[in-house]
């Protein structure tokens, strides 16, 4: 795995929350909170209602920052209706629970798998030079603020 595409799995572990839309039509991205696997680097799941926008699933594109603002990521999958009971299982929680007054057995839970593709990282972590250039005004050159790689998860 490359050093971005670990940096990557470790910030959306610490602050798993994305903005995500269907790509084939003209609503708005909504914010996230993604169930991650720790052995899984190619796909994440979402519990929500079958009603939610996203849930007549499809190509999809998700948006993520980090807490600390030096990871972003442009993220393009596909969601799929997630139907293992075991999945749903491992990822349930008190959290997934507020949401659904029946809990795992609400008859509008849905839990949707995003099965990434690719994305676009960046990682920003600027050299001294760029540091340097920002503190006194200079145009700094984007390869002075960090990396930028497009990562297959497929």
């Amino acid at each position: 795995m490359s050093d971005i595409k670990k940096t990557f799995w470790e910030a959306l572990d610490s602050s798993p929350n994305v903005m995500i839309g269907l790509s084939d039509d003209n609503n708005h991205h909504e914010p996230m909170r993604a169930q991650l696997d720790k052995d899984a680097n190619g796909e994440f799941w979402f519990f929500t209602s079958k009603t939610n926008r996203i849930a007549k699933c499809g190509k999809a594109t998700a948006q993520f920052s980090s807490k600390g603002h030096n990871v972003f990521a442009c993220i393009r999958g596909h969601l799929i209706e997630e139907t293992r009971q075991d999945v749903l299982d491992a990822h349930w929680s008190r959290q997934a629970e507020s949401w659904f007054e029946k809990g795992k057995d609400d008859p509008e839970l849905i839990m949707l798998r995003f099965e990434l593709d690719d994305a676009e990282i960046w990682h920003v972590s600027p050299d001294l030079s760029g540091l340097l250039k920002l503190a006194v005004g200079k145009n700094v050159e984007p390869e002075e603020m960090g990396e930028r790689e497009t990562v297959q998860f497929r």
